[in-house]
């Protein structure tokens, strides 16, 4: 059950996020563009799965992303603000589908399942 609410809220935050988007009348081109930029933190993995996980966990918290959108909301800045709800998107899109925060054993090992 606990498993299935974090799919939920992936999906929740997700929705929120493109809703948010939409309203805002941001380019769709750049939501295209930028939905996976998150995934380059995948790169870390090259040097091993200890620096991978947590690469990929920083770039992949609500924490950095929803900090985003409060400053581009406070320096009434459109580009941060999109860029923050596309980050957002990204992190609720992958928790949607089952990935989650990774552990340092193996890039397959997150907190959500095993993909």
């Amino acid at each position: 059950m606990n498993k299935i609410m974090l799919h939920i809220e992936g999906l929740a935050v997700f929705v929120l996020s493109v809703y948010l988007y939409s309203e805002n009348e941001y380019s769709w081109g750049m939501f295209l563009l930028l939905l996976l930029a998150p995934d380059i933190s995948m790169i870390g993995y090259l040097i091993n799965s200890k620096v991978g996980a947590k690469c990929y966990n920083l770039f992949h918290t609500y924490s950095l992303s929803i900090t985003i959108v409060i400053v581009g909301l406070l320096l009434s800045n459109q580009l941060v603000l999109a860029v923050g709800l596309i980050w957002s998107a990204h992190i609720g899109m992958d928790r949607a589908i089952g990935y989650g925060l990774k552990y340092t054993t193996n890039f397959k090992d997150t907190h959500l399942n095993r993909v």
